[in-house]
């Protein structure tokens, strides 16, 4: 029985760095493995890769729409490419050349997309996309994961090589508390993790989100409340299984992401609440709103996407039971 004390913090990573040590590890295990990149390199962590792999890596400049055509191509070679750049050029900018180049014809493309949700900060609400899981889960047999740490970043960036189909990885900028397996062994895709078990009220949550619905949890634990905390890293293929487990022993849930609430995570949990276990689902995440520019913490505290809030999404779930 996983509860709340169980959980350390290792220490405070980037996502995004576990991701350019999950693209290294994935390149030495697998030749097939190019790294594609617009003209975001550095910010990538694509460093290790290049150095090693020089043969297998490929600039293409600012030309995202480019990158997905040529990654889609290099599949036909029986390559698993690796697209690299913000989540916002990874996305929208390009979601004709990904829904026809590579989802119509199931192209094993990893789309892998960093400085996601509002915690880009500085950069601004051009940059800060939160619509992307809605757009990229729409697309039939598109895969998409958002790990909550370094760690878990890492794992899923190396499991995604040896996984057929397209995926869409999403991961941030900051740095974040760590604390999930160090060598990934707790990481499938498409099965939910269980972090702590709980009776009065469900939480899911994915990417950084994960850490303030913990800390959310155990400020809920000091008043007597007992949330189960459930780390939904894919988004699809959705664990709902889990969620239904859960929920049927709880009886109410929240959801926290960082991302609209329109068309995101929370939109997918109360789908399979819907249809199989209707309970009340508080929702925490944007509300059909763009960033702004600040720094990250602030600005979770601000559009409301911080530990407070789940609390008071909890609370509220609980006495609509």
């Amino acid at each position: 029985m996983p509860q709340l004390s169980d959980i350390v913090v290792q220490n405070e990573k980037e996502t995004r760095g576990g991701f350019g040590e999950g693209i290294y590890e994935a390149g030495k295990r697998n030749p097939k493995v190019v790294a594609l990149t617009a003209d975001l390199a550095g910010s990538l962590k694509l460093g290790p890769f290049i150095k090693d792999f020089p043969e297998r890596f490929v600039q293409v400049g600012i030309a995202e729409a480019n990158m997905m055509g040529i990654a889609a191509g290099l599949t036909i070679g029986g390559y698993i490419p690796y697209t690299t750049t913000f989540a916002n050029f990874s996305t929208g900018r390009v979601y004709d050349q990904i829904r026809q180049s590579i989802a119509y014809s199931h192209k094993n493309v990893k789309i892998c997309a960093s400085h996601a949700g509002l915690t880009l900060g500085e950069d601004g609400a051009t940059h800060q996309i939160l619509e992307d899981i809605g757009l990229m889960k729409m697309l039939p047999g598109m895969t998409v994961i958002v790990p909550c740490d370094f760690n878990q970043t890492k794992a899923a960036t190396m499991a995604i090589a040896d996984y057929e189909g397209p995926v869409y990885l999403r991961f941030g900028r900051p740095k974040w508390p760590n604390f999930t397996a160090e060598d990934g062994s707790d990481f499938v895709i498409g099965k939910a993790q269980l972090l702590a078990e709980g009776t009065d009220v469900s939480i899911f949550a994915c990417g950084h989100l994960v850490w303030k619905a913990i800390e959310a949890a155990r400020e809920l634990q000091a008043e007597g409340i007992a949330a189960e905390v459930i780390n939904i890293h894919t988004i699809k293929p959705l664990d709902s299984e889990a969620i239904i487990a859960s929920i049927s022993k709880t009886g109410c849930a929240v959801t926290a992401e960082e991302h609209n609430v329109l068309g995101g995570l929370g939109d997918s949990v109360a789908q399979v609440a819907a249809r199989n276990k209707p309970v009340p689902i508080e929702f925490v995440g944007t509300n059909d709103t763009f960033g702004e520019s600040g720094k990250p913490a602030d600005l979770l505290k601000k559009y409301g996407l911080d530990a407070p809030n789940i609390v008071a999404a909890a609370k509220k779930a609980i006495a609509r039971k």
